[in-house]
């Protein structure tokens, strides 16, 4: 499987390169989803129509611009820097989340995203 997404907001858009995993094939699946951002640091996060359990490579400290997924919450989590849990720079989620790829570009572009924006998630071919 090779997947490509592409997230949108009012302000901006970006897009991911996604593995192969479990998580992801459900996500695939579920394409495209319409949602509504929150932000907790520097992490967007959204709901999603998928449920998944936690994988065994589940990580809470990744390094900026990881695409994961909240299994606690249903939820994509794309950190960007600091969360209110981070020791130092590093961005820290809520719990171990399932690792589902990078974003491409630069991952600061988060930074315009507001707490409540609509957001979008599509497959890009």
């Amino acid at each position: 499987m090779n997947l490509r997404i592409r997230i949108s907001w009012p302000a901006g858009h970006t897009t991911a390169t996604i593995d192969e995993t479990p998580t992801s094939k459900a996500l695939a699946g579920a394409l495209p989803i319409s949602s509504t951002a929150r932000t907790w640091g520097e992490e967007v996060y959204f709901d999603t129509p998928v449920s998944a359990a936690v994988e065994d490579d589940a990580r809470q400290v990744v390094p900026p611009g990881t695409v994961a997924f909240w299994t606690e919450g249903d939820a994509l989590a794309l950190p960007y820097g600091p969360t209110p849990l981070s020791r130092g720079d590093e961005p820290r989620l809520a719990s171990p989340c399932n690792i589902l790829g990078r974003l491409d570009g630069d991952p600061r572009i988060l930074a315009t995203v507001r707490d409540g924006d609509p957001i979008r998630v599509e497959r890009v071919d």
